[in-house]
């Protein structure tokens, strides 16, 4: 079998890493690994893709675009069986769909036919989900829309953040590639449609989707907070003109004085940090940070004390 692979990110090595062992044993070649060129304004946190294709003198491309007929060309000329995605960023149109003669199949970051579209992990956590997986499914040229070969099913509880969850969903992207593939090769693989009518959407996200909305249950501004902080650009807030980074806090349910509006700043808590109104409960900011300042435990910080009254907007 002769493989082409698209990755990146940590799903992308790992699952590459899957791909390269198996090969090795079975006697099948890796002819391609494509992956992008880093962003210089992102935080590469993550293992590489290229870095693993040097280390095994594998074939690398970093094209600006996949879709470029002379680069189809060259990749057409590879005669591949398989083609694999894992977290490559770009949508694949047609004539690369069509190279591989037995199929293009992509590792997506849910339980499809739910959060098809864009960081399913990060939007996971928004919506407060408490279960989500990974799907290896045949592509089409619509998003994440074609049939499923498997699942791997992953909790999440309420204490994990991207990070923690990313971390889960790498382990569980690797088992079912190494479960799936000898099931591909052999022509064994299942090959379930998806009930579009169940499906559901969601789009990228930027660092000022970041922004929480104070007159959100607190349960809820706690998912963003989780969702987004670090290694992401991190849920935000403003105080008399200044942006401050949320990086971590708890949701309490004590009920707001209805006086308070949301967003108020209730009490400084001692040992604790900062007790904020939501539209429904109180937030407490554990961990914060002023722009362009270092980050900081809220317990620790003097200032806190002259802020009571005020209004986080």
């Amino acid at each position: 079998m002769r493989l082409i692979f698209m990755g990146y990110h940590n799903i992308g090595y790992f699952c590459l890493k899957a791909l390269v062992e198996m090969c090795q044993d079975l006697g099948d070649e890796i002819v391609a690994v494509v992956t992008h060129a880093d962003n210089p304004k992102e935080n590469i946190w993550f293992a590489q893709v290229r870095d693993l294709a040097f280390q095994h003198h594998l074939p690398l491309y970093q094209p600006e675009d996949p879709n470029d007929p002379a680069f189809v060309a060259t990749l057409k000329r590879l005669a591949p069986d398989f083609l694999f995605s894992c977290y490559y960023r770009h949508m694949l149109k047609k004539p690369v769909l069509d190279l591989p003669a037995r199929g293009a199949l992509n590792m997506h970051g849910s339980l499809l036919p739910k959060y098809r579209g864009r960081v399913p992990i990060n939007w996971v956590l928004v919506h407060g989900e408490m279960e989500t997986g990974m799907t290896l499914h045949y592509m089409e040229e619509k998003a994440d829309r074609g049939d499923m070969v498997a699942q791997n099913r992953v909790p999440v509880t309420t204490e994990d953040t991207a990070f923690t969850l990313f971390a889960k969903m790498t382990v569980a992207a690797e088992q079912l590639m190494r479960d799936t593939y000898p099931l591909l090769r052999a022509g064994q693989a299942p090959r379930v449609p998806q009930d579009h009518s169940q499906a559901s959407y969601f789009g990228g996200r930027r660092p000022e989707d970041g922004r929480i909305s104070w007159t959100k249950p607190a349960r809820e501004i706690y998912n963003l907070v989780r969702a987004v902080t670090h290694p992401y650009p991190g849920a935000f807030t403003s105080l008399n003109g200044r942006k401050l980074f949320i990086w971590w806090g708890r949701p309490l349910a004590e009920p707001v004085s209805p006086a308070a509006v949301p967003g108020q700043i209730m009490a400084r808590i001692l040992g604790e940090g900062l007790l904020v109104a939501t539209g429904n409960g109180q937030f407490l900011i554990e961990r914060a940070q002023w722009e362009g300042e270092p980050e900081f435990l809220g317990p620790v910080v003097a200032a806190w004390k002259d802020l009571t009254g005020c209004r986080l907007e």
